[in-house]
C-alpha cells in the first residue's frame, strides 16, 4: 500500500468515488481513496437513486446537469451498466402557486440549457392513464433524467478511477489529519471485522498526501473533530418504503407502446413515487423527520437502518394512493429508514476547509446521487486548475461561521429536510432558530414593524409593516404582500430620507508595516489616501472576482475593509490566507476581523444633511457635512451625540448619503438620537428589498449575485475600479480571459403583477444570449428592472432583448449604465 500520494480521498461513497475519478481524469497521478467499510456502505447503499435536476441554484444545477449527462458515458468507458433509466422526472402541481415555482425553475434551468416541457393534465392523463389528473394544474417534465442504481453507478466510477490509475483502499480509516507545512500526515487504521462490528485492529500506517478530500458522509461530525473544524453537516432520517407489484401497473406495461412511468413528484403531497419490478416505490419529506448522529456515528453502526415510523408518514402514504389509486391494492414489500446527510440550507459544503491548507471538503449531500458526478467535476477543477467553470461560492463550506453550534445544524438540517417540497418563495424566510444573531436595535426595529430575513445568522430587516401583518402569507412568486411597503420604503430614499441597519456587514481591519504593499497586491484597484475611501474587488488565481471590498484608510498603514455580510468567514479565511502566504515577501499584516465590534447604520436621500446636522457637535455644525469638509468618497471620525462615529460619505441607493459606523454598545443610544431627529423630516425606516432595488437603478453590482468567481470585473463591466497600470494577484489570468459575457442593467415591461428575481433566461430573437442575476422594481421608472450578463456585442444601450417570466417572453431593454442619475449629481449635491 502506498503511503506518499498527490491527492487523498477519505470516503468511499459515489461522492468519493467521483472525487477520485475525476480528480485522475483532470491528470493527477498518485490519488488515492480510503474507505472505512465497503465502497457504497454509507448513505449510498440505501439511496432512492433519483436524479432531480429541479434546484433554483444556478451552480448546483450546473452539477446536477453534468452528473446527469456523466453517467450515460460511464459504461462505454468502463463495460459496467451504471442501471440509468431515463425515464424522465414529472413534477406536478395541484396549485397555480406551485406552477408558479416551476415556471420560474423552468427558467432558470434554461439558463443552464436544460431541457423541459410543461404537460397539462390531461396530457398526463394521455400518456399515463393510472395517474389522477383532475386534481393538477399541470406539470413540469425534465425528459431526459429519471433514476440511477446507486451502488452500480458508484462501481462504475471505481472501475473508471482504477483504469485511470486510483488506488481503492477499502477497510482503512482515517483516524487522525496533522499538516506538517507541507503536506498532510493521515494516520490510518486498518479495520476488521469482529461478531458482526467493524472495529480497529492494531495496524496503522501514515499516509503523507499533498491534498485531502474528505467526502465522509454520516461521518461528517467526526471528520471535522479531527480537523479541529466546524461543519454543519449532520444526518436526518429519510425514508422510503418499496410496494409489491401492482396488477392495474403490470397489465399497462405489458400493453404495446407503454413505456415506464417516469419519477412521478407529487411536490403538494411531499413524496415522490417511481416504478420498481412492477410495483412503486414511495419516498417522502415529511415533517418531524429527526437529525441523527449530531456527535458521530457509533462503531456498531454500518449499512444499518432505522425503524421505520409508518405514523409519521401516513399523510403521503394516503396522498399516493389517491395519486395513484391502483397502488392502495399493493402490499408492503420492504422498507428503508436510513441517513442521509443535510446543511441548514440543502445545499453540500464543497470547497477549501476554513483555515487549512490543501484540505478540501466535500460533505453534507441530501442528493448525493444526483451531485456525486458533478460535485467530483467542479471540485476537480478547483483542486487542479484553481477555479471551477462556474461559481462554486454558494455552496462553499466557509458560508457557515464559528458562531455555528451542533444544536443549530441539526434543528436547521431537520427544517432542510422538511422543506424539500415546500414552496420555495424566492422571498422565504425559514423560521427554525431564529432569532440568533441580533444587533443591538432589533427589539426597536420589531417594534417599528420589521419584518427580518436571515443573513449569515444575523436578523436583518427585509420591510417594514403595519402592526398584525403577517410575512409568511406575503410571499409569493408574484409581487407578495410586502410588495407596497417595500415601493413606500424605496419612493421616501428618493424623494426625503431613509434609514437602513446594514450591521451586518463583514469588517477587518488590517493594519502593520506590510498591509500598504500586501492590499496594492492583493486588490485590483489603486489604494485611496489617508481619509479616503475606494471600491475594489479581490480576484481568485483565475483572475475572476472573489471579493468586493470598501476601503478605508485610517493611516498610512492601517486600512478598514467592509464586504458583503452573508460572506464574513468565507472572506476572512481568504484574506488570511493569503497574508500568511505573502507575509515574507511584504512584512508583516496583521488582521482582525472586527465585524460585531461595530454597528452600521446607512441613512440617506436629498433630507439627510437636514437630520444629521442636527446631531453633529462640532464647532460649527452646519458645514461639518458640507462638500468642502467632507466631501464624496472620504471617511471623517465625527460626534452624533455623545457617540463617535467612523462615518463613510457612500450610499448604495445611490442618493446623498452616510454610512455610520458606530461602536456596537452605543447602537440604542444612536438609533433613538437619529429616529427623533428624524421625525420633522419624515425619516421612513427602510428594509434590504427596497434598498436592492434601488443599487440597480444605479448599477450597483452585488457580490453572490453580479459578482462571482465565474465573472472578472472587467466582464462585470468595471473597468473605473482595475488599475491595469500596476501588478496584482490575478491579473495576467483576467486579461487572459477577454471579455466573454459583459454585466448590463435592463428595464423591463414585464406582467403587471410581478418582477423578475434575478434567475431568469435572456433571449435575442430565438438566442438563448444570457441571464439574470438581479432583478426587482423600480420606483424611479416604474418598471420592472433587472441585471445580468449577456454576449458581449449586445452590450449596448438600446438593444431589445426578452425575458422569460411565467413560460412567456417579456419585453426589455439594455439601458445605460446607472439610468438613474447617471452623472451622479444627487450623490455629491452639496448643503
Amino acid at each position: 500500500m502506498k503511503t506518499n500520494v498527490k491527492a487523498l480521498v477519505v470516503g468511499g461513497g459515489a461522492v468519493g468515488t467521483s472525487i477520485a475519478y475525476h480528480l485522475a481524469r483532470a491528470g493527477w497521478e498518485d490519488v488515492m481513496l480510503l474507505e472505512r467499510d465497503e465502497l457504497t456502505s454509507g448513505s449510498t447503499w440505501h439511496a432512492a437513486g433519483l436524479l432531480p435536476y429541479f434546484n433554483m441554484s444556478f451552480a448546483t444545477t450546473h452539477i446536477h446537469d453534468y452528473s446527469i449527462r456523466f453517467y450515460k458515458t460511464l459504461e462505454e468507458e468502463t463495460g459496467l451498466n451504471a442501471g440509468f433509466a431515463v425515464v424522465g422526472n414529472l413534477r406536478m402541481a395541484q396549485t397555480k402557486e406551485r406552477m408558479d415555482e416551476y415556471m420560474l425553475y423552468a427558467s432558470t434551468a434554461e439558463t443552464c440549457g436544460v431541457p423541459y416541457t410543461f404537460m397539462t393534465p390531461d396530457e398526463i392523463k394521455a400518456k399515463w392513464p393510472l395517474i389522477r389528473t383532475e386534481d393538477l394544474q399541470g406539470a413540469l417534465y425534465h425528459q431526459t433524467d429519471g433514476y440511477i442504481n446507486p451502488a452500480d453507478v458508484t462501481m462504475a466510477m471505481a472501475k473508471g478511477a482504477r483504469q485511470r490509475g486510483v488506488m481503492i483502499e477499502r477497510k482503512w480509516q482515517a483516524d487522525a489529519f496533522h499538516w506538517n507545512g507541507t503536506a498532510w500526515e493521515v494516520t490510518a487504521t486498518k479495520m476488521v471485522e469482529k461478531g458482526g462490528n467493524l472495529v480497529p485492529s492494531d495496524e496503522q500506517i501514515v499516509i503523507t498526501a499533498e491534498h485531502v478530500v474528505t467526502a465522509s458522509g454520516n461521518h461528517a461530525q467526526r471528520t471535522a473533530k479531527m480537523l479541529g473544524i466546524k461543519m454543519p453537516a449532520i444526518p436526518v432520517e429519510h425514508q422510503f418504503i418499496v410496494m409489491d407489484q401492482d396488477p392495474e401497473l403490470v397489465v399497462f406495461r405489458k400493453q404495446e407502446g407503454n413505456v415506464e412511468h417516469p419519477v412521478i413528484r407529487d411536490a403538494d403531497a411531499q413524496s415522490y413515487v417511481r416504478e420498481e419490478r412492477g410495483g412503486w416505490i414511495l419516498g417522502v419529506y415529511e415533517k418531524d423527520a429527526p437529525a441523527r448522529f449530531e456527535y458521530g456515528v457509533p462503531d456498531s453502526f454500518r449499512a444499518d437502518l432505522f425503524q421505520l415510523d409508518l405514523e409519521r408518514i401516513e399523510d403521503q402514504y394516503m396522498a399516493m394512493n389517491h395519486r395513484i389509486p391502483s397502488a392502495e391494492n399493493c402490499g408492503l414489500k420492504d422498507d428503508f429508514n436510513g441517513p442521509i446527510c443535510y446543511t441548514p440550507d440543502g445545499n453540500p459544503l464543497v470547497g477549501p476547509a476554513p483555515g487549512l491548507r490543501n484540505m478540501w471538503l466535500a460533505e453534507g449531500f441530501s442528493f448525493g446521487i444526483t451531485a456525486a458526478g458533478g460535485t467530483g467535476y467542479y471540485l476537480a477543477q478547483l483542486m487542479v486548475e484553481g477555479e471551477a467553470d462556474i461559481d462554486m461560492a454558494s455552496l462553499d463550506p466557509k458560508r457557515y461561521g464559528d458562531w455555528m453550534t451542533t444544536e443549530f445544524a441539526a434543528r436547521k438540517n431537520e427544517e432542510a429536510y422538511e422543506h424539500v417540497y415546500i414552496l420555495h418563495h424566492p422571498d422565504e424566510e425559514r423560521p427554525a432558530c431564529r432569532p440568533l444573531r441580533t444587533s443591538p436595535a432589533y427589539d426597536r426595529q420589531a417594534a417599528k414593524g420589521a419584518q427580518f430575513g436571515w443573513v449569515n445568522g444575523w436578523e436583518r430587516p427585509n420591510y417594514y409593516a403595519p402592526e398584525g401583518f403577517n410575512d409568511h402569507d406575503a410571499r409569493s412568486f408574484r409581487r407578495g404582500g410586502w410588495w407596497q411597503y417595500a415601493v413606500e420604503e424605496a419612493k421616501a430614499i428618493r424623494e426625503g430620507v431613509g434609514l437602513i441597519d446594514a450591521t451586518a456587514f463583514t469588517k477587518h481591519l488590517l493594519k502593520g508595516p506590510g498591509a500598504t504593499a500586501f492590499l496594492d497586491w492583493f486588490t485590483c484597484n489603486k489604494l485611496p489616501s489617508v481619509g479616503r475611501i475606494n471600491l475594489t474587488y479581490a480576484l481568485t488565481g483565475a483572475g475572476t472576482t472573489r471579493t468586493e471590498y470598501t476601503i478605508v484608510r485610517l493611516a498610512q498603514d492601517e486600512y478598514y475593509l467592509v464586504s458583503a455580510g452573508a460572506w464574513t468567514a468565507y472572506d476572512s479565511d481568504y484574506l488570511r490566507k493569503a497574508i500568511a502566504d505573502k507575509t515574507p515577501e511584504f512584512g508583516y499584516v496583521e488582521c482582525h476581523d472586527v465585524t460585531t465590534q461595530w454597528g452600521v447604520f446607512a441613512i440617506a436621500g436629498p433630507k439627510t444633511r437636514d437630520v444629521l446636522n442636527t446631531l453633529v457637535k462640532d464647532a460649527d455644525p452646519a458645514t461639518v457635512l458640507s462638500n468642502k469638509r467632507f466631501p464624496w468618497l472620504t471617511m471623517r471620525n465625527i460626534e452624533l451625540g455623545m457617540c463617535p462615529v467612523r462615518a463613510i460619505r457612500v450610499a448604495y441607493t445611490g442618493e446623498l448619503g452616510w454610512e455610520l459606523h458606530h461602536p456596537i454598545e452605543m447602537q440604542n443610544y444612536l438609533w433613538d438620537q437619529l429616529m427623533q431627529a428624524g421625525e420633522p423630516h419624515g425619516l421612513k425606516l427602510v428594509g434590504a428589498r427596497a434598498q436592492n432595488w434601488l443599487r440597480q437603478e444605479k448599477s450597483y453590482r452585488a457580490f453572490g449575485t453580479e459578482l462571482g468567481r465565474d465573472a472578472t470585473p472587467l466582464e462585470a463591466d468595471l473597468p473605473r475600479f482595475v488599475d491595469l497600470s500596476k501588478a496584482f494577484h490575478g491579473k495576467a489570468e483576467m486579461e487572459a480571459k477577454g471579455v466573454r459575457s459583459k454585466c448590463v442593467t435592463l428595464l423591463i415591461d414585464g406582467p403587471a403583477d410581478a418582477d423578475p428575481w434575478g434567475r431568469e433566461v435572456l433571449y435575442h430573437g430565438d438566442t438563448r444570449v444570457g441571464r439574470l442575476t438581479s432583478g426587482g422594481y423600480s420606483v424611479a421608472f416604474g418598471k420592472s428592472i433587472g441585471m445580468g450578463y449577456i454576449t458581449p456585442d449586445l452590450a449596448v444601450a438600446g438593444t431589445k432583448l426578452k425575458v422569460k417570466m411565467f413560460d412567456q417572453l417579456w419585453d426589455a431593454e439594455v439601458t445605460e449604465d446607472s439610468p438613474y442619475d447617471p452623472t451622479n449629481a444627487n450623490i455629491r449635491v452639496d448643503g
